[in-house]
C-alpha cells in the first residue's frame, strides 16, 4: 500500500499525476489519493469576499484560520471542483475513483481546536477563538478497505469530521500521514510544486536528495512556509511505523513512479 498526497498550489499537473496514478492501479499497486486546493480555494474565497486569513503559530508553523464561512467555502472547493475535477480525469484513464472527504463516512476523524495561539507581525503572542481546526486520529480502513478491495480507488480531501461531528479544517500532508500510518503503508509521497525540500529556497538545483530519520529536526532550518508542515508529517509517519517518505515534484511527467525511484527528498 502507498498513499499518495498532491497538493493544490499553483504549477501542479494533475494531468500527469493522474497518469501516473492510472498506470500504477493497472499494475495492480494498492494505493489511496489524498489531494489539496488551497491556491483555488484562496481565489475563491477572496472572490466570495471572504479572502484567507493565515496565522503563525508561536512554535513556526503557519495555516490558514477557519472560521464557519472559511469551511464553506473550504467544503466547496475542495469536495466539490477539486474532488471531482480528479475522478474525472482518473475515470477517463479507466480508474473507477471515488470522491471523499474525511467527513463521508468518518473516514478521518480528530478533535476540534476551537481556539488557536497565532503570533503577530510584532511578535506578540494572542489566542484567537471560532477556529474549526483539528489533527486526524483516527481513520476509517474498515470504509476504505471495502472500497479498495471492491476495485474502487478513493480519492480523498480535507475536511474531516469531529469526535463531536462537526466538520473540521486538517491539514492535508498529516492526514495523509494519519491514513498511512493506519494501513502501515510501505510509502508516503507528497507531491507539491517544488522538486523536494532545498537548503537554499527557491535555488532548485540545492535540493536535500536524502535526509535519515533521526536528523529531520536539523533540516527544518531549510524548510520554507509549508514545507514545515511537509517535514512534521513526514516525521510522525516515520516515527509511527511507516518506511520511506518521500517529497516528490507534481510538476513533472511520472511524479509517483519518479518519487517512488528516490527522485525528491527521500526520509527514511
Amino acid at each position: 500500500m502507498i498513499i499518495v498526497k498532491v497538493g493544490g498550489s499553483e504549477g501542479i499537473d494533475y494531468d500527469s499525476v493522474c497518469d501516473d496514478v492510472a498506470t500504477l492501479v493497472a499494475e495492480g499497486q494498492r494505493l489511496i489519493l489524498v489531494h489539496g486546493g488551497s491556491s483555488l480555494t484562496n481565489e475563491v474565497a477572496t472572490a466570495l469576499g471572504h479572502p484567507p486569513q493565515f496565522i503563525t503559530s508561536p512554535s513556526g508553523y503557519t495555516s490558514r484560520f477557519t472560521d464557519r464561512r472559511t469551511l464553506e467555502i473550504f467544503e466547496m472547493v475542495y469536495c466539490g471542483q477539486m474532488n471531482k475535477s480528479i475522478v474525472e480525469k482518473l475515470q477517463a484513464r479507466g480508474v473507477n475513483a471515488v470522491g471523499l472527504s474525511g467527513i463521508d463516512g468518518g473516514i478521518w476523524r480528530g478533535k476540534r481546536k476551537d481556539a488557536v495561539r497565532s503570533i503577530d507581525e510584532n511578535g506578540k503572542k494572542r489566542i484567537i477563538r471560532g477556529n474549526y481546526t483539528g489533527t486526524v486520529d483516527e481513520v476509517n480502513t474498515d470504509l476504505l478497505n471495502l472500497l479498495l478491495d471492491a476495485g474502487y480507488l478513493p480519492v480523498l480531501t480535507p475536511p474531516a469530521i469531529s469526535h463531536d461531528n462537526e466538520a473540521i479544517n486538517v491539514d492535508g500532508d498529516r492526514a495523509s500521514r494519519a491514513t498511512a500510518v493506519a494501513f502501515g503503508a510501505e510509502a508516503l509521497i507528497i507531491l507539491s510544486n517544488i522538486p523536494g525540500l532545498m537548503a537554499d529556497f527557491p535555488d532548485e538545483g540545492s535540493l536535500i536528495k536524502e535526509i535519515p530519520k533521526d536528523k529531520i529536526d536539523e533540516y527544518k532550518q531549510h524548510a520554507e512556509g509549508r514545507m514545515r508542515i511537509k517535514l512534521l508529517g513526514a516525521q510522525e509517519a516515520l516515527n509511527q511505523g511507516v518506511s520511506r517518505v518521500v517529497l516528490g515534484d507534481a510538476r513533472r511527467q511520472n511524479p509517483v513512479r519518479d518519487a517512488l525511484a528516490g527522485m525528491g527528498t527521500v526520509i527514511s
